[in-house]
């Protein structure tokens, strides 16, 4: 038992940008974690979204190219066990990605999975432009998230924005994009933690 507590005291299950105390991770310690998924170079915006009001949460952004990694602007997904760096979630298996969602989603929030193929040298520039920009002030995550992909070949019409769901939005008129949503009904936090505990050691 005494494991999921830690899990508990860790993981923050959180919808919404919020400030990241948690430190940086070593360099060895991101570059060992580094996966590679099987799958074609893509770009993933996920929106935490409310299921009274429809308004947005939060904003991430899954960058699948020579590694999978999941910027998280303002985030509060934290574990000891994925390392983190400036607000991006290294070595995103997908234990790991499944515990992010079932972190964010309960009975009053789902996450939209908006997924777009993209070529393998602008998965690269994402992970560059995700990779170097280092932490971001809370309840900036739609914000920053809009100012990276307007630096990506194809994306530069999205326009700048605060709000999640206005970002979804746009997202949802790109070419090619599939869409997919997660849903949980439960309380979330501890529950969640523990989840998010059990799901990462798969």
């Amino acid at each position: 038992m005494k494991p999921y507590l830690t899990a508990v005291a860790l993981v923050a299950a959180l919808a919404g940008c919020s400030v990241d105390q948690s430190p940086d991770s070593a360099p060895e310690v991101v570059a060992a974690a580094a996966y590679r998924a099987p799958e074609p170079p893509s770009l993933t915006l996920m929106t935490m979204v409310n299921n009274r009001t429809g308004s947005g949460g939060h904003t991430a952004l899954m960058v699948n190219g020579s590694q999978r990694v999941i910027f998280d602007p303002a985030g509060s997904f934290r574990d000891p066990r994925l390392p983190e760096r400036g607000d991006v979630l290294y070595g995103v298996t997908p234990a790991w990605l499944q515990a992010y969602k079932s972190a964010h989603a309960r009975s009053t929030f789902h996450v939209v999975s908006q997924e777009i193929p993209v070529s393998p040298a602008v998965a690269e520039r994402a992970l560059q432009l995700v990779t170097g920009n280092g932490a971001v002030p809370g309840a900036f995550c739609a914000k920053a998230t809009t100012g990276l992909l307007q630096k990506l070949p194809g994306f530069e019409g999205v326009q700048s924005t605060f709000y999640p769901v206005k970002l979804q939005e746009q997202f949802e008129t790109l070419p090619g994009v599939t869409t997919t949503k997660y849903y949980e009904d439960d309380a979330g936090d501890v529950i969640d933690a523990l989840r998010a505990a059990r799901l990462a050691r798969q």
